[in-house]
């Protein structure tokens, strides 16, 4: 399996993840990479199969139609999402790539449509969850009660060498575990439901 995290503007993370031997690849989030994600694929010989978004947020979608146009690849999105996409899935579908397999989590919280993607120990985590820290409630279709559910009932009960990798370079590294985070990300304290929506709501 190819894996590749890009970060060419800004300090939104793109990835792409190829089988290598088919060279079919999708693509995690195109945000502001474009140019970089297409040199990749060309450099690579990767045909993009997918453009898969972890919530509808601009700074993630952004991105999405030029990687479109060029390679024909369809857009996935969770069926809650409104952002037109070609695909829809639902907690626990599978997306293959030639012979690998992506596992759809969603995990609303930061937005109703928020996705993690689990493929070979490795989860993208969108904006659910970062190096150290969470997502924020505070906008639009957030909800401190959902993303205590998706931290602390999905995310948490994946294995402590399961790999991290969020949807922005806001941590010390760019990359964690599970076991990692939750030995150190403060926002995953053991707290009660009723705590942890004090905790997100105080300044």
């Amino acid at each position: 399996m190819l894996f590749v995290q890009v970060r060419d503007k800004g300090d939104n993370f793109s990835y792409v993840v190829a089988d290598e031997s088919s060279k079919e690849a999708v693509v995690v989030d195109p945000s502001f990479n474009v140019d970089a994600i297409i040199k990749l694929s060309a450099d690579k010989g990767l045909k993009i199969k997918y453009v898969i978004d972890t919530h509808h947020h601009q700074d993630h979608i952004a991105g999405n139609q030029q990687i479109k146009s060029r390679f024909g690849s369809k857009i996935i999105s969770h069926k809650s999402s409104n952002i037109g996409a070609d695909i829809q899935v639902a907690d626990g579908d599978t997306i293959e790539v030639g012979k690998e397999a992506i596992r759809t989590i969603h995990t609303p919280g930061h937005t109703t449509d928020s996705i993690c993607l689990l493929i070979n120990g490795k989860l993208l985590t969108g904006d659910t969850l970062f190096v150290g820290e969470c997502g924020r409630t505070d906008l639009p279709g957030g909800s401190s009660r959902d993303m205590y559910d998706s931290l602390f009932n999905k995310i948490l009960k994946l294995d402590e060498k399961t790999e991290v990798y969020p949807g922005h370079d806001y941590g010390p590294r760019t990359s964690s575990t599970i076991g990692e985070e939750r030995r150190t990300n403060y926002t995953l304290k053991k707290r009660s439901l009723e705590d942890f929506i004090e905790f997100m709501s105080s300044p």
